[in-house]
């Protein structure tokens, strides 16, 4: 059974040390002015504005409820609004088990989002297949989309899927804004079938 634990601050608790700030990138400041790259400013904010869509099939998708409700709060995180329209969410967070005949239609999810997008694996199930060894299950979703994250667990805490988030967030706020339009980006597109054509998956 789980701990319960409430959000609620003692009256003697200072909430202004209780609040972080983000740290701005790297740049020059001065009197009235702060420049830095344009990759870090649009990095930072596409950070904290990740708009997820939860392809759920099984209790990994009931862990993910716990993390959006008040008591984890993944909206603290940027994640506020979840969608499950394909072309207007960038982050695709897979739960559970995947059947074989579930793969192409999670398939054209992916390629229906718009770029850049990433990928969450939340689960042993979504990641590997988990227990489910059987010829109607996939044994992990990278095997016809990329993965990004990997989130162990079966199924994972809240915390963890949270711990995951953080580790999109990193990548999200490190990539450059030409990668989705590299060589090696291509190249990884190809190695799944996903023809690149000016930006967009088909």
């Amino acid at each position: 059974m789980r701990p319960v634990r409430f959000n609620v601050h003692p009256k003697e608790a200072n909430i202004a040390e209780a609040i972080s700030m983000g740290t701005a990138p790297d740049g020059i400041s001065g009197e009235g002015f702060f420049a830095t790259q344009l990759s870090s400013v649009v990095g930072l904010a596409r950070k904290n504005s990740l708009w997820p869509l939860p392809f759920a099939t099984s209790c990994c998708g009931i862990e993910f409820m716990a993390t959006m409700a008040s008591h984890y709060d993944l909206s603290r995180f940027g994640s506020e609004r979840v969608g499950f329209s394909p072309r207007q969410c960038d982050l695709l967070m897979v739960m559970g088990t995947i059947a074989k005949k579930m793969a192409p239609v999670l398939r054209q999810v992916y390629i229906q989002m718009a770029e850049p997008r990433w990928v969450i694996a939340v689960g042993a199930c979504a990641s590997s297949g988990g227990i489910f060894d059987t010829y109607s299950v996939l044994q992990g979703i990278d095997r016809i989309i990329p993965v990004d994250v990997y989130v162990p667990g079966c199924p994972p805490r809240p915390e963890q899927i949270i711990d995951g988030v953080m580790n999109i967030h990193e990548l999200v706020k490190n990539e450059s804004n030409r990668r989705r339009y590299s060589d090696e980006y291509k190249h990884l597109m190809q190695n799944y079938n996903i023809e690149i054509e000016d930006g967009k998956a088909e």
